[in-house]
């Protein structure tokens, strides 16, 4: 029986057949002539620093992707902000790792694009809670990628279930337009779920299906008294007008009736600009297509060295190069074997030594990277 859903299995990625198919002719060229030089090659997106700082993620599958072939291999830290030069350096016989190209810049382009999409939010409402809900904008198989890319850009969580579960995290969320529906009342749909859900789930009453926000938020506070934690608005921008002024309403009716406990809760189609109008009026988000409909990066991987001596095509940088970052938040890059920036810290370390991952991976350490990075180069600041 053929495969239902046409994804690409983890042996093809491994074995390499997940490439374009020009690798694959490469190595027949190669192996014909008896011609497998020596390489060092490099994943870069800028060869030169431009002023816009990125955040590399995917780092992890990539180690895993390159383990166990005959090569050395340099990385930047996941969680760390880039900008130009080299975040990735492969050395090693190119036929051990040429059909893997396609595979390798796929895992860093796509997570970095979330995870600097999800610093973009996270850096617009720093002091709010800030949850990943786009999921359903990708292919289920890939749902993971994305919401490990939003926890390496600093959100404080995600929606999806079996994400969760292969990342060893609890999914967040209560409940949708759709429950409130199905029982054609939202007091009865609010009561319901409070006396089912488990006691450790927050009670987050959506609070937009068939009146104003208003009138539903009002009405949630007095259906579930002290066990209401918060409201959620997800109203859609055809009935939205000004959602600053809505939620400022909210706000005033909840505290005039004694409800200063119960938080709101925005969600529905957000950006940064969003984040940043209402920071100071809602308690938290949730962003979607922001974070997973982000643009992957435009990585590529490119010889720099044949048999120890330069190479490059051209537009490329020929040698070995490094990055440094240097305290005042400085972004530099210079040909690994002479001086350094004074005070410049190296930023590519061993990955891989001989095929063995020398690293461990932690996100909650790669957030925190994230983060403290983000506040030495000034990432997004407005």
């Amino acid at each position: 029986m053929s495969d239902r859903f046409d994804v690409v299995s983890e042996a093809a990625i491994r074995d390499g057949t997940a490439t374009d198919a020009y690798f694959l002719r490469t190595e027949e060229t190669l192996e014909a002539a008896d011609r497998n030089p020596r390489v060092v090659t490099e994943v870069t997106q800028d060869q030169f620093p431009t002023g816009e700082f990125d955040l590399l993620a995917g780092v992890k599958d990539a180690a895993h992707l390159l383990e166990g072939l005959p090569v050395d291999v340099d990385a930047m830290a996941e969680g760390q902000l880039f900008d130009g030069g080299p975040v990735m350096r492969i050395e090693g016989p190119y036929l051990e790792f040429a059909r893997y190209e396609t595979s390798l810049l796929g895992l860093l382009s796509h997570q970095s694009g979330v995870a600097t999409a999800a610093l973009e939010a996270r850096r617009a409402a720093p002091n709010s809670s800030v949850l990943s809900f786009g999921a359903r904008h990708v292919h289920p198989a890939i749902a993971p990628v994305v919401e490990r890319g939003a926890l390496i850009g600093g959100l404080d969580g995600f929606s999806h279930v079996a994400a969760g579960e292969i990342l060893g995290r609890e999914a967040s969320g209560t409940m949708p337009h759709a429950l409130v529906i199905a029982f054609s009342d939202q007091e009865i749909a609010w009561t319901a779920f409070d006396e089912t859900v488990a006691a450790d789930v927050p009670r987050i009453a959506i609070a937009d299906t068939y009146s104003d926000e208003k009138d539903e938020s009002i009405r949630a506070a007095e259906a579930l008294g002290e066990a209401l934690d918060g409201v959620r608005l997800d109203t859609t921008s055809s009935r939205r007008g000004d959602f600053r002024h809505i939620v400022r309403e909210v706000r005033w009716e909840l505290d005039a009736r004694g409800y200063e406990d119960v938080d709101i809760f925005v969600s529905g189609g957000l950006g940064p600009a969003d984040l940043r109008e209402l920071r100071d009026v809602a308690d938290g988000f949730g962003v979607g297509g922001h974070v997973s409909n982000a643009d992957p990066l435009d990585f590529a991987l490119d010889i720099v060295e044949l048999d120890g001596e330069l190479a490059a095509k051209r537009g490329k940088l020929s040698g070995v190069k490094q990055a440094f970052r240097t305290p005042d938040g400085g972004h530099h890059v210079g040909l690994a074997d002479r001086a350094d920036p004074e005070d410049g810290d190296p930023l590519l370390e061993p990955l891989l030594r001989d095929g063995e991952i020398v690293r461990d991976f932690d996100v909650d350490e790669a957030a925190e990277r994230a983060l403290e990075d983000a506040e030495v180069v000034g990432f997004r600041e407005e």
